[in-house]
């Protein structure tokens, strides 16, 4: 009687015949997942990095409406101040994450090595749009804390699920933007143009004073910004409030330049560095 041995390679399980649950994605998904998982290991590898992002919105929260009554005591307010919060804390941890951070990968000896792979630039670049994503939710874990221990501010289950839907897609153009500049500039010259971008459109967007209180012309600026887009947007999933009818647009339109920015930067980088 004759027995044949059954030979297993490596990665596979002995039920299924084949590699594992991640290995049977498709090639690019598989990539996408596996860089996914990189970034967000390397981040959260840094805990300062993460916890910086986190630090500011909240403060925010807690010393400037918190103690105002007026606000607090206000669900339709206070809910306002968080979406508003919440959004500063995602421009915040996509432009200092992605801008800061994509600059600091290009002077790492393993990058040319990574962007040399056959693999192309697309699953990297995906994996730091969800990984923006992902911490840019994590930015937000706070502030709904804070809301719900010292405030006033609710939401129903649908409008929960809405905001943090809408949080993801309004974190794109931003998580785009951090990319083209880390690789278009230095860290060193990264940081400061980090700073100059963020707080402008944070003001401008009505993330630091309600955009009712803003003149006439300021408004109409403030429309036009990818900040008061996604603003406004981020209001309306969590309160109902309308937002003003070109939002979409304006976002759509800020995250499609972003992108042609982006990729426009990675494409710069990759003839100096690699000719």
């Amino acid at each position: 009687m004759s027995t044949t041995a059954s030979t297993t390679r490596p990665g596979e399980g002995p039920a299924s015949g084949t590699t594992g649950g991640r290995a049977a994605l498709p090639g690019p998904l598989r990539l996408t997942w596996l860089h996914l998982r990189y970034q967000f290991l390397e981040t959260v590898r840094v805990p300062i990095a993460v916890l910086g992002n986190l630090l500011f919105p909240a403060l925010a929260m807690f010393f400037f409406v918190v103690p105002q009554e007026a606000v607090a005591e206000d669900p339709l307010a206070a809910t306002t101040a968080v979406a508003s919060l919440g959004l500063f804390a995602i421009c915040s941890a996509s432009l200092f994450t992605y801008g800061l951070g994509v600059a600091e990968d290009r002077q790492l000896p393993f990058d040319p090595f990574v962007r040399s792979l056959p693999a192309g630039p697309a699953p990297r670049m995906v994996a730091r749009i969800l990984n923006g994503g992902i911490f840019s939710l994590f930015g937000v874990v706070p502030l709904i804390l804070i809301a719900w221990f010292f405030t006033d501010a609710s939401v129903t289950a649908t409008q929960l699920l809405a905001g943090v839907g809408t949080a993801l897609l309004v974190s794109v153009p931003f998580v785009l933007l951090g990319m083209a500049i880390g690789y278009s500039l230095s860290a060193k010259a990264a940081l400061p143009v980090v700073q100059v971008i963020l707080f402008p459109l944070a003001f401008a967007g009505g993330l630091f004073l309600p955009p009712f209180l803003f003149p006439p012309w300021l408004d109409a600026i403030s429309m036009a910004t990818p900040t008061r887009a996604g603003r406004d947007l981020l209001v309306q999933a969590v309160t109902g409030e309308p937002a003003y009818g070109l939002a979409w647009p304006v976002l759509i339109g800020w995250t499609v330049l972003f992108a042609a920015l982006a990729v426009g930067a990675y494409r710069r980088d990759e003839g100096r560095r690699f000719r």
